[in-house]
Order: structure tokens, then sequence, then C-alpha cells
């Protein structure tokens, strides 16, 4: 490449100094690429609102890359699918810097196999009104280069890695649309072994609960070279793909019989590498929500094929107790009540040393019932060691098969290198549990029920539990239809010999009054594996609760005949006094009490007062008001009370008695006032006055009267509603008078003056 590119400079003719720029150029540009990508892939996370983190795992070679091209940051760019358009750049943090970790430390590889995660991440916002493509978008990174001692592509140093991840917009059809991409894929941190079998699970985690398929995929290499590395920004797609090597493809990665091949459902890898040597592969996993694929990532990464010591597989045999060695697909093993229900198992492994470990798995029935091993592993084959184990497979006296045939796995696996090799014995099996008698149930209630109670009684009486077997027993209380605490029942229980005892305890209260019988369920479980019998036995109570209302009585005010006759209304003249005495009485003897309330009003400014004396099924009060000017200001110029009794019991029905008190205005003379005086000194009709004024009521008070000349001039004025004019000094003729009342009333007319 170097060669070419001085060739194509030198026809050019250009200066020498130029020429060691560019070459200087060159040089740095090689060294700042330096391979070590390993692989990664990225995953979008919805965080609230609009918000999302994106993160980049990129795996570095820790041991053939170069420092230097450890980024401490890399630009995301995020496109429309559809037409893309560049939505938007983002610059990744490096958050965290780690070593891989082998599954089997035994077996790493460290002077050839050491990797490296870095994790780079940031927020995103997605926003509603922007991010609504029906197509979706991507998001990609482009970095070079990759290890350059890959043996299934083509210049494997020059070739860049395109992290590569799809998403849907955040809205769909008028509605907000929310996803996280699959995540949690597990680094590969083993090797392989030619001629040996590899499997790996690389299955990724759904936040959403939505489908994955798996596919193997050629990686992108995209738009950087070892000539520009790392880009400013990535470029949009389609971005340029790693080219295989002679024989290799995306159905044929990695050579081997068979090749490497994926589970399309649960993502596990699998290969028989035929050849050494470190192999590139890339996978996508595509996330489908009701059947519509909504999202898409893609994952590269490596695996190195070496020369493995040749590992044996290990064996075991199973004997039923007293039973011949079980022959698998022949014998069934019946494990029925009296009977030993053990296997004897016997495991070894030809090679020196190994380590052996037990497992087991259920086929067909719940793996929350398998049983437990005596000895679940060992070492074999080495100095004061012997060459088979012994262990022993007990089932619980209460498992139960229910007449079918269950299948039960048992795995004996060796530490080989690279992945463990296996040895399992599938056993068909029935299992019939030993006699299981329900527990009993009995109180201490007594045999009249249901209980007869009333409020304020207080009921106890014992739950005893047992059972014929000695199972533990577990003794429970509830309610039908209710649960005991709501109405204050409670239940404390403990041992007592081989039983158990309960103290049921209920102060019955006012929460009962509203449910005349209460019925207390009890149950008593005894019995092994999970499946307890059960008793029950119920103990009814019933609540008696009747209450007589009180009565409210007052012999100033009419009883009224029923609740909808209209309330009784009393009047009074200023300054007039109404009183009148309420008494209560209730035959149940409940604590009572008398109140008297102002609707929108206070008693006292009103000048009203309320004088209560209050006890148990009697109560006595005092009323009495003295008639003020609170009333008047009232359109109908009515004070509305209500007077209550209130009985303290369980379903209170209180006594009411509305009382409307008004006040009432003073009568009024006919106002004719006279129309000429004569001060002619014969004492005749000698002043004017007016004695029979409208008279005063509150807030319309007389306040002034004025005397005007024909001309207008104010010729008299007083304040004093017994005013008394003589004419003065005027002349004679015809004057005029305006009286006037606080309230705005006005009274006017003439009077004449003669001499």
């Amino acid at each position: 490449m170097i060669l070419s590119f001085l060739l194509v400079f030198r026809s050019s003719c250009r200066p020498p100094g130029l020429l060691v720029l560019l070459l200087l150029l060159i040089g740095l540009g090689r060294s700042a690429h330096a391979t070590h990508i390993v692989g990664g892939e990225m995953d979008l996370q919805y965080r609230s609102g609009s918000s999302y983190t994106l993160t980049l795992n990129l795996y570095f070679d820790a041991l053939n890359g170069n420092a230097g091209a450890l980024d401490t940051a890399l630009t995301v760019s995020i496109f429309d699918k559809a037409t893309n358009m560049r939505m938007q750049n983002l610059t990744l943090r490096l958050r965290t810097n780690s070593f891989v970790n082998y599954t089997n430390p035994a077996c790493s590889s460290t002077s050839s196999l050491v990797t490296r995660r870095l994790i780079y991440t940031a927020g995103v916002d997605l926003a509603a009104n922007r991010y609504t493509s029906p197509a979706g978008y991507y998001a990609a990174v482009e970095r070079c280069c990759r290890n350059n001692g890959i043996s299934n592509i083509l210049n494997p140093g020059d070739a860049g890695q395109t992290f590569y991840l799809e998403f849907p917009a955040v809205v769909r059809n008028g509605l907000t649309f929310r996803d996280s991409t699959p995540r949690i894929f597990p680094p590969l941190s083993d090797y392989a072994c030619r001629g040996e079998l590899f499997y790996y699970d690389f299955g990724g985690q759904d936040a959403d609960g939505d489908s994955l398929v798996y596919e193997l995929a050629t990686p992108f290499n995209g738009n950087s070279t070892p000539g520009d590395p790392k880009p400013f920004a990535a470029a949009p797609q389609p971005y340029r793909e790693v080219r295989w090597g002679p024989g290799r493809s995306e159905t044929n990665q990695i050579p081997g019989t068979p090749t490497l091949t994926i589970n399309r459902f649960t993502g596990r890898l699998q290969v028989r590498p035929s050849q050494v040597g470190l192999f590139v592969f890339g996978l996508k996993c595509s996330e489908f929500r009701d059947g519509i694929k909504i999202g898409e990532t893609r994952r590269d990464f490596q695996l190195k094929v070496i020369l493995c010591t040749p590992n044996s597989a290990p064996s075991m045999t199973v004997r039923a107790s007293g039973a011949n060695m079980y022959r698998e697909g022949v014998d069934t093993v019946r494990l029925r009540p009296g009977t030993e229900r053990c296997l004897n198992l016997r495991f070894t492994d030809p090679d020196s040393p190994s380590q052996l470990t037990l497992g087991l798995r259920a086929v067909n029935f719940p793996a929350a019932l398998l049983p437990a091993f005596s000895l679940t592993q060992g070492t074999i084959r080495t100095p004061g060691l012997p060459d088979t184990l012994v262990s022993r497979l007990c089932f619980p006296s209460c498992f139960d098969s229910k007449g079918q045939v269950y299948l039960l796995d048992i795995i004996v696996s060796d530490n080989g290198c690279s992945l463990p090799k296996r040895d399992t014995v599938r056993v068909a099996f029935t299992a019939q549990p030993d006699p299981n008698s329900p527990p009993t149930l009995a109180s201490t209630a007594g045999p009249a029920l249901p209980l007869k109670v009333r409020v304020g009684d207080l009921v106890t009486f014992d739950v005893i539990g047992a059972d014929p077997d000695n199972d533990p027993i577990t003794l429970t209380m509830n309610g039908v239809g209710f649960q005991p605490a709501e109405v204050g029942a409670t239940f404390t229980q403990g041992p007592n010999g081989n039983q158990i005892r309960g103290r049921f305890s209920w102060r019955v209260d006012c929460r009962a009054a509203g449910r005349p019988l209460h019925e207390f369920r009890f149950t008593a479980s005894a019995g092994p594996c999970n499946e307890p019998k059960t008793v029950v036995l119920t103990v009814p109570i019933q609540v008696e609760y009747n209450n007589s209302p009180p009565v409210l009585a007052s012999p100033e005010l009419p009883t009224p005949i029923s609740a909808t006759d209209p309330p009784i209304v009393i009047e009074r003249l200023i300054g007039g006094v109404f009183e009148a005495t309420f008494t209560g009485t209730d035959a149940d003897q409940d604590p009572l009490v008398l109140s008297a309330t102002g609707n929108g009003f206070d008693l006292a400014a009103a000048g009203m007062s309320f004088r209560p004396t209050n006890g148990n099924g009697q109560a006595a009060a005092t009323f009495r008001w003295d008639a003020n000017c609170v009333a008047a200001a009232l359109p109908d110029q009515t004070l509305e009370v209500t007077f209550q009794l209130q009985e303290t019991t369980c379903r209170p029905g209180p006594q009411t008695r509305v009382v409307r008190f008004k006040l009432v205005q003073p009568e009024n003379v006919e106002f004719k006032p006279v129309n000429i005086f004569t001060p002619n000194g014969d004492n005749l009709n000698a002043t004017f006055n007016i004695p029979n004024l409208p008279a005063d009521f509150c807030e319309s008070r007389f306040a002034t009267i004025k005397i005007f000349s024909r001309w207008g001039n104010l010729v008299y004025e007083s304040k004093n509603r017994n005013f008394s004019w003589d004419g003065g000094k005027q002349v004679p003729g015809v004057y005029y008078y305006l009286i006037e009342y606080t309230d705005g009333r006005k009274y006017k007319g003439p009077i004449t003056l003669e001499r």
C-alpha cells in the first residue's frame, strides 16, 4: 500500500519536503490504528420520559492491542433508517475498563488470550415530536482495526468494525411506544479445542419481554481504515462487510464438523472446530413484538482454537437399593412405601487426575422436586485418592409421581478443557409416597353454635391442631367474607407438646355491628413435600345488636307530626326574649349529647345561648334568645337553628329539630305630617313637629330633618326625631322639609308658615 502510494506521489512531482511530511503522517497513522478490536455490541435502554441510555461494549485485546488505541471517548451517530438522514452525533464516554473472566479458570490460556471489556455510555433524548419515522432508526460507531492474527478473513489488521444497532420510533399509531433493546450478551471468555465440541450460550435478555431471534451474520467492516482508524462520526449505511477468507462465508464462518451454528431462539453457539487459529464471527439478534420486527443488535466476537491435551469422558453406573445395575431404556425404578428410596452411584474417569461433579436435570417433572446427593463432587486418580467415587441419591418418602413415569438425568462432568465432558444416565422411575393421615382440628368454643355475643363482650377460645404422623402443623385463621383484623379479632399460636394450640380473642366492638354473623375459618395443614393435607373448622359468631333511637322533646315547641313538616317559626321584636327547655332520653341508656348549631351564624352574636347537661340515657338543655339586630341583615330577617340529640352507639340515630327565629319590625302608624303652623303668639299650632314619624328599626333609624326656603336655602336642620320648629325669624310663606333615615329612606313635602 505504501509503495503504491509512493509511485503515485512521484508521478505527481511534488516537492521532496512534502514527501517526507506525508511519509511521517503515514507512519503516525499506522502506529495509531494498531490492531486491538476483539468485538462488541451496543444496546439502548429506556429510563423515563424521553430519556434513554446508549451503551457500547467494546472488547479489547489486552495482550496484543496497543494501549494507545484505548479510547476515552467514541462518537455514535444516529440515522433515520428510511432516509439515512443524520439525526444527531453523540459522544460516548468510557465508564468501565475491566478484564473478562474465564468460565473455567483452570482452562484459561492467559499466555495467548486476555480480553478487556470497555463500556462507553451516554444519555440520549429521543423526543416524541422528532423520532417518529415508521421505518425506525439505527445507531453506528466506526473504529479500526481488528486483530491482525484473525484466520478467517482477508487483511484482518486493516479491517475495521462498525458497531450497529436498530431501534423503533418512540411513537406508533399516535401512541407512545417504548422499547429497550436486548442486552447482557455474555462475553465469550474461553478457547476451543480442535476436534472437540464447543458450545456457549450467547442469549441476551430483553427488559420488555419481546421475542428474540438469533442468526449468524457477516461482520460489518464499515468505512474506518488504518489511515482513518477513528472517524469523527460514522457514515450512513450501507456498511462494507469484512471479506471472508477462502472457504469461509456467513454460514461457514469457522472451519469445523459441524461448522459454527446458533440456535435461533436460545442463542446457543456450537462448533466442532477442525483447524487451529483465531476466528472472528458475527451474529445478529432481531427483536419482535406482536409478530413485528422492531429492532436489531449485532455482535462481533472471536474464538481462539488451539490444540488441547486429549480428554476422555467420565462414566457412571446406577443401582437401585437391592437391585441389579440399572439399564437405561430398559428398567424402571419403583420407589414404594416402606422401602429404601435411594439410588447408589459409582462414577470414574480414565484421566489422571480428574475432578468430577454430579448434577441433575428433571426431564418431565418440576425441578423443585429434585432429590439430593450425598456427595456432589470429588477428585480421583491422584496419590492418596480413589479411582472411583460413590454417592447416594435419595428421594424423600413423600415423593409422589402420581402414577406417571418420571425421567431424571443424572450427569457426571469432568474438568477437562476447554469444556467438560459428561456422561448422562437417564433414569425412569415411579414413586409412591408413604401413607399420610390428615391432621385433626378441634376448638373449645363449645357445642352450642353459633356463639351469641353483644357489642362490648370479650370472646376467647382455643383451637387445637394435631397430626397422627407427627408432621409439622400450620394453623391459619381467616374470615368468611371479611378479614379478622378488620373487626379486631386476633389469633396467637404456639406448640403444645406434639400439638399446636392457638388462642382466639375478640373484643366485640362497633365494627361488628354491620354484619350479624361472623364466620371464623381455621385451617390446619400438615404433610411433607409441600403437598400437605388440610382440615377446616368454622366457628360462627352471631353479634346481637339492637338500638332504640333517643327521644328529643321541648314543651315550648310543638312536636312535628312528620319529618316533612316545615320548621317551627318563633317571632320576636327587637329586645324580645324567647326561652325553651329541651330534654333527651334513651331507652338503651347510651350516652347522650344535646347541641344547638346556627345555620351560618354564631349563636352568641345573635343573642342566643344554649346550656346543655349531658349524660347516659338522659340529657337536658336551656335555650334563650334575646332578640337583637343580627337577623335584620338577612333577606327574610330569619335565623335558623338546628337542635340535635346525638347518642354514642354503634349505629347512632340522631334526633334533630330545626327552628327558625324571625325578627319582627314594629308596626308604623300612618305618616300624615301637618302642612301649616301659625307661630302668632296664641300658642295654638305654634310649631312644626311630626310625632308619628316611622319607627326606628335596627339599621333604619331617623337621621335628620332639613327645611328649605322656596329658593332652596337651608333654614332649619335637626338630628332629633322629636324636633320642633317655631319658624324662627322666617317670613310667612311656603317651605319644604326633607326627612332622611340611615338606610336611605326619605320623606319630603311642603309646610306653610303663617303669622
